[in-house]
């Protein structure tokens, strides 16, 4: 049975992936803004009323999975994020921040508040975009969601190697077009599909392979 946390578990991605793993036997808590009846009813634990761009959110966490959780944090998924649109002739640079705070910065600070729950052996997972590639944008705008993806791959990339000698191993992940409420319900794979190919990626993670970018389907992706 693995310890299992995942931010932004009350619904998409990350209440499917919650269902994946508690269905596996594994111990689930989910961190969320709000809480959901689905997720009460499928994690171990859930830590709502959580903001992690609050230092003091942060610091909750930590505390209360330092009571509850027996044993290791075998598998940190940070999955919380914020999806907005800037254009050339629609430029909102507080949406930007807002976009590089959580997704970038709210990641790596949770992964440091936790890392002394992780030992030998244990898996951060990082649920970027393909829309953080810089060789892969054809479009443009997105200015904010674009920087915030690529700052977290870089964040996962460095945490990769530096935490190499504990043992930890790090990927970036991106689900693909899933149809949640981030995108209006538009895609073209189901959250479940999404979290199924994410389970995937994470259960062949390791040391050797660790620091990578990869699509959920298992394809590598370009930085």
């Amino acid at each position: 049975m693995a310890n299992v946390v995942i931010t932004g578990a009350n619904r998409g991605i990350g209440l499917e992936l919650a269902k994946l793993y508690a269905a596996k036997g594994d111990s689930v808590t989910g961190v969320c803004r709000e809480t959901s009846d689905e997720l009460e009813d499928i994690a171990d634990q859930v830590i709502s009323g959580i903001d992690l761009t609050n230092d003091e959110s942060i610091f909750a966490v930590t505390s209360i999975l330092e009571q509850l959780l027996e044993g290791e944090l075998d598998i940190l998924i940070n999955n919380a994020g914020l999806f907005c649109n800037e254009t050339l002739d629609e430029m909102n640079f507080d949406t930007i921040q807002q976009q590089l705070d959580i997704n970038a910065i709210v990641p790596l600070k949770l992964t440091l508040a936790l890392l002394p729950f992780m030992a030998e052996g244990s898996k951060i997972a990082n649920i970027t975009s393909r829309m953080g590639s810089i060789a892969d944008n054809t479009s443009g705008s997105y200015y904010g969601y674009r920087a915030s993806k690529a700052a977290l791959n870089a964040f996962g990339k460095s945490l990769a190697v530096d935490l190499a000698p504990r043992g930890i191993a790090v990927a970036q992940l991106h689900p693909g077009f899933v149809q949640t409420r981030m995108v209006g319900f538009n895609g073209d794979i189901t959250p479940a599909q999404a979290a199924e190919g994410l389970a995937a990626r994470i259960a062949e993670l390791n040391l050797a392979n660790s620091g990578g970018f990869w699509h959920s389907n298992g394809q590598p992706l370009p930085w």
